[in-house]
This record gives structure tokens, sequence and C-alpha cells, in this order.
């Protein structure tokens, strides 16, 4: 629940409904640096007919000049907690999409609700009203970070209401969430953790492990099991350590393990992320917001489920204890970090942002990379990385305004 809302939007946020690219002509963005799965065309060419990328351009194809733009995949949001004054845990359906609307237009086409620890019977009941919107279209899927996490290692959760992962509750919320669970962040070292993990993997729902105190070798028999996901790596675990290795040696290492990352200069050092990227690859990140309702907003009081976060300067922080509470981070900022602060690719930065995570929610045959037959959800973007236009579906959701 927002209280104050700060200066931080931008006036590209006015937008408030998806525009047709054009009056069902196909549409050819033409001169932008186009980034494909194979490298950056320079001076590219993309044709978009009704809702999906063509290999064709037919005559009566509209030209569009995207000369000195870059031209990426729109971006795939693992861990998105909420924004614009919204929340995922507890808003209504009006709340949730503008939360995702927020979101796209920041250049994210594609999210995942993400619920964090409360009553079992309300996230039941959430579960219920974010699978309508699944089905809809207008989310993903659902992850549920917490209850089942560890009290050591809570961060911004309420301790009063975290428990073991007993197979049973976790199999309460997928049922809940009929056929759109996509995560379930959890400590996998307590008791019935591994079970779970089993339990998840044979439903087709990611095992993630997240605010954990395992040790290496705990981590390691739950990737074993079927865990594939690192929550936020380096977040809410213990540290690396010579002698004590713990889960983030153990994440890293593994061919199979998908590594989150927060990429808002607060989270994590760039020494931290250029780690990740050095020992899992390019090809095993996965950019996310972690966002709460603050994203798009700017700074005051919010909820971040049953807690109370202050919101200071773009950081949020639990007003009791001072934990860090989410982000404020949209996926255009973690990109724009990424190629200019941190130096990735821009090639490296599109696959943390777009390809991997849709690869690993199993949507990279529709989404995820600019390729035929997959839907026309972009993003483009100026010299400087600022979002230029939005597109998903063949809709644009920021016009651009190209002549």
């Amino acid at each position: 629940m927002a209280a104050d809302r700060g200066a931080r939007g931008t006036a590209r946020e006015t937008t408030t409904s998806p525009q047709p690219a054009t009056d069902g002509t196909p549409l050819v963005l033409a001169g932008a640096n186009v980034v494909l799965p194979t490298g950056t065309v320079e001076n590219g060419r993309l044709t978009i007919d009704g809702p999906r990328i063509s290999d064709r351009a037919p005559e009566n194809a509209r030209s569009l000049d995207a000369g000195g733009l870059w031209l990426i995949p729109g971006f795939v949001d693992l861990h998105n907690h909420g924004g614009g004054g919204a929340s995922f845990s507890s808003g209504t359906a009006a709340d949730v999409l503008k939360a995702v609307h927020t979101h796209r237009l920041h250049g994210t086409t594609t999210l995942v609700a993400s619920t964090v620890t409360d009553e079992m019977d309300l996230l039941v009941r959430q579960a219920g009203l974010l699978s309508e919107l699944a089905e809809q279209g207008d989310i993903a899927g659902i992850h549920f970070e917490g209850p089942f996490i560890s009290p050591c290692r809570k961060g911004a959760h309420s301790e009063g209401l975290l428990r073991d992962p007993d197979p049973a509750e976790v199999r309460k919320l997928i049922d809940a969430a009929r056929g759109h669970a996509k995560m379930v962040t959890l400590a996998t070292e307590l008791p019935g953790g591994i079970d779970s993990v089993r339990l998840l993997a044979e439903h087709g729902v990611i095992a993630a492990v997240g605010h954990t105190d395992a040790t290496y070798e705990q981590t390691v028999e739950a990737i074993e099991a079927g865990a594939t996901v690192a929550t936020h790596l380096f977040n809410a675990m213990p540290a690396l350590g010579h002698r004590a290795p713990g889960p983030i040696a153990a994440l890293l290492e593994d061919e199979r393990v998908t590594v989150e990352l927060i990429n808002d200069g607060t989270h994590l050092h760039p020494a931290a992320l250029e780690l990740a990227f050095r020992h899992a690859g390019a090809d095993r990140v996965a950019f996310i917001t972690d966002a709460m309702d603050a994203a798009g907003i700017g700074d005051g009081r919010y909820m971040l489920g049953p807690l109370e976060v202050e919101v200071a300067d773009g950081v949020a922080r639990l007003v009791e204890g001072g934990s860090i509470a989410g982000s404020t981070l949209t996926l255009d900022r973690a990109f724009k970090r990424a190629v200019t602060i941190d130096r990735l690719p821009v090639g490296d930065a599109v696959a943390a942002l777009s390809a991997n995570p849709a690869r690993l929610l199993g949507l990279a045959d529709s989404v995820g990379s600019l390729e035929p037959g997959k839907y026309a959800d972009l993003v483009l973007l100026d010299a400087d990385f600022d979002v230029k236009g939005v597109m998903r579906r063949g809709e644009w959701v920021v016009d651009p305004q190209l002549g």
C-alpha cells in the first residue's frame, strides 16, 4: 500500500493502453541494431505481422525508420512482487494489472507474479486470483517466495508466519494455482525440504533454493533432488567461505542451475555480479527485479505482505529492523546498468533478461528472442540505452512515434 508518490516517474508512464502497431498492415522496423540469438545485426530489419514476428515482409508492409536505436527482445521477469503502488501478494485483479502495466512500460513483456510469506489461507486465495489472470495471459504464472524459508535468512518476510516445507502444504499452493505455479522458493535444508523439491519437480514446478541457511553439501543434495534455480544469488544465504563454501559455491558450479541476480547497485557489488557471470556463464544468469509496490513510483511508505516498508532514495527497507525489502528496480534499469556500468556485452545482458528466463519458464518457443514465429515482444532503446518504445504481441505499450 503506497503512501507518498515520489518524482521518479517519467513522461512515458502516462501511456495507459496498448496501441495497435498498424491498422493490420504488416510493419517493418528498419535501420536498428537488432540483437538476435546469433549476434547483433547493424542496420537490421524486423517484420511484425499481427502479434508475431515474420520471416518475410509482404509488399504492403509499412516501414518505420528505427535508425540509431537498439532493438532487443521484451524482458522476462521471473521474480517480481509488484509495482505502480500495487502488490501481487494482496492486491485485487485491478491492482495486479496496474503493477503489470507499470513494468510493461519499462520493457517487461512477460512477468511471473511473486507472492511473499503470509497466512496459508491468504496465499491460497491470492493464488486463485492470480491463476485467473494467468489464464487470461496477463501474467506468465505464479512464484511463491515463502513461507517455506529459513528464519535465519528471512529477509523481508514475517518470521511468525514461516513454516517448514511440508510437501502437503506445498501441494496445497500448487493446487490453488491451478496449473500456473511456476516456481517455489524453499530453504531446502528444513524438514521436508528435499521431499518438497521432488514433489515440485514431479509437477513441473521450478524448485528454487533461497532464503536458506544450507551448507554446501545440503545444497548439492537439493540440486540432485531437482532444484534448478538460485533465488537472488548471494542475498538471503550464507556468504561464500573458504572452509564452508555454503550454497553459493554449489549453485554456481552446477550447470543445471540458473542463478537470479538483482542488478540494482544495492543488492550486489559489481564484483559479485562479475563472479556469477564468470562461473555460471552468460547462459545461466537471469536478471530479476524482486520489485515491490514502489517500483515505477518513488519513495514513501508501503506494505510488503504484512510488513511495513520505507523507501528512501529508491532503496526499500523494513521499517522494523532495516532489512532490504525487495527493490524498486525495473528491468530497463537493470539492462542499462549491465551494459554501461558492469560492461557486459549487449548480447549477454539480453540473454540474462530475456532468453534465459524464457527458457527456464518453458516459453522459449514464443518469447525471449527476436525470431520468426515468436510473439512480437520487443524493446526499442536509444543510444544511451533508455527505453524509446515497447511492443507486446504486436501492440505498442510505449509508442516510439517513429516516422
